[in-house]
């Protein structure tokens, strides 16, 4: 088979040459050359075509069955529910996650459970040798005649194997390492990468065959290699968390056949990620009710109501400049809160260092949990504690008022199902809420400013 011609063409004015160079010498911009792949032409200097019987021809819509091709079922629950309720038949997911976050533990996880189901999974390593890979494998207990191993690089090997095997499951781990030998750049880069996805996801696609990919990512927690890659496969995934934390969150920021609201919580143990499946019970376990600068948030994890403990600390600070430290939430947000309290409530912040921890290494990003952030502080710096049984849900607006969250009474729910019996809500929510739907036996206390919330809270 003659090897495919190469070129380099300018995203930018598209421009084609033969060797890359930094700068375009047609519109003068830099990094912008790009290596193609030229399809091969016949004697005659066409394009190749196919027979005619191997294209393919329009059909109405209702003469395609898709019926009889039924989804994969998964043993682990918080990963089926992320994927939408199992494995699809030809779907293409990527993952991908800070190094040594758990991205290829759960993935050996989920071929072992699939290989226990009876059937065939290939799992392709391309930066660990077999033996590493059997070892991980002993130790959480994914040792399965049904799960073959192959430790290569080479994408016209991997597309044999795969042809030859014709397995209900493929793993890469990870993309960035497999090359094709028809480019001339080396591994893991653009053209390398999107090159060998293309290949793959056309084998996942004509054989009906599920392809999870391991993508790597960059110190901004982006997917390295093209943005493209995304929208290439039919999901993408992200496993989150703190090294140092034993939790994990799966979350989908895409998904063709599912929901991208769904959030699965595991938790690191020597066996492996576990299941958690009531993850506000293990966050709230270690929690000193007394204490002051704590509050319980009730943010929204896609469908999923977690409670979880804000912590906040203000100290005197010896400098002209006062800190403030965010673990787990915006930094601006905290930036807005802290404005917000020094100017509408008149809580003095320009002396105070001030630093906000979310317990269990998770991470808030929805606005839901600004009025816990704003107590914490709050009950930081006058030293008296929240009570114990308390929920603080509510967003705070730069006028200092409270505005309503998405799915209140599926959160206070969640808070009274935990044991507390009181919550301060913004005073609009009943509005936008069914009231009846709301706990009978949780005492509602309804504010419209963050004043009237802290006042309610800290007395």
């Amino acid at each position: 088979m003659p090897k495919p011609r190469t070129s380099f063409v300018c995203t930018e004015c598209g421009h084609r040459q033969t060797k890359w160079t930094g700068r375009c010498p047609k519109c003068g911009a830099w990094n912008t050359l790009q290596e193609v792949i030229e399809a091969p032409e016949t004697p005659g200097g066409k394009h190749r075509a196919r027979p005619a019987g191997e294209r393919p021809a329009p059909r109405p819509l209702p003469d395609i069955r898709a019926d009889d091709i039924a989804r994969i079922p998964l043993a682990i629950g918080e990963m089926s529910r992320v994927l939408g309720g199992g494995i699809m038949p030809g779907g293409g997911v990527l993952i991908s996650g800070d190094p040594g976050i758990g991205k290829s533990t759960l993935l050996m996880q989920m071929a072992a459970a699939v290989a226990q189901s009876g059937l065939t999974v290939l799992y392709v390593s391309g930066e660990e040798s077999a033996y590493q890979v059997k070892r991980r494998a002993e130790r959480l207990g994914g040792v399965h005649p049904n799960l073959f191993l192959l430790a290569d690089v080479d994408l016209h090997n991997i597309l044999a194997q795969i042809a030859a095997m014709n397995p209900g499951l493929v793993i890469v781990d990870s993309i960035q390492a497999v090359y094709l030998d028809d480019l001339s750049s080396s591994a893991g880069s653009v053209t390398q990468v999107r090159e060998c996805t293309a290949h793959l996801l056309r084998m996942a696609k004509e054989g009906n065959t599920p392809l999870f990919l391991v993508g790597h990512v960059t110190k901004e927690g982006n997917i390295a290699g093209p943005r493209v890659l995304e929208h290439m496969v039919d999901t993408v995934l992200y496993l989150e968390g703190d090294r140092f934390h034993s939790y994990r969150l799966l979350r989908s920021v895409k998904n063709r056949f599912g929901s991208t609201n769904e959030v699965g919580v595991f938790e690191m143990g020597p066996s492996g990620l576990q299941e958690v499946s009531n993850p506000s019970e293990m966050f709230l376990a270690e929690r000193l009710p007394n204490a002051s600068g704590s509050a319980i948030a009730v943010p929204l994890e896609g469908t999923r109501p977690l409670l979880v403990e804000v912590q906040a600390l203000a100290s005197t600070t010896a400098f002209a400049q006062p800190r403030r430290t965010a673990n787990g939430i915006d930094f601006n947000r905290l930036l807005l809160i802290a404005a917000v309290l020094g100017k509408r409530v008149g809580l003095r912040l320009s002396d105070q260092d001030i630093f906000v921890n979310v317990v269990g290494g998770l991470k808030i990003t929805e606005p839901g949990s600004d009025l816990a952030v704003a107590l914490a502080i709050v009950s930081s710096v006058r030293n008296r504690p929240v009570a114990a049984d308390m929920a603080l849900l509510g967003e705070i607006g730069l006028s200092g008022e409270l505005r309503s969250v998405s799915q209140l009474a599926r959160r206070l729910t969640e808070a009274s199902k935990l044991g507390f019996k009181r919550a301060v809500i913004p005073r609009s929510a009943g509005r936008h809420a069914r009231t009846d739907a709301f706990p009978d036996d949780m005492e509602i206390i309804r504010a419209r400013s963050l004043h009237q919330a802290i006042e309610a809270a800290l007395t």
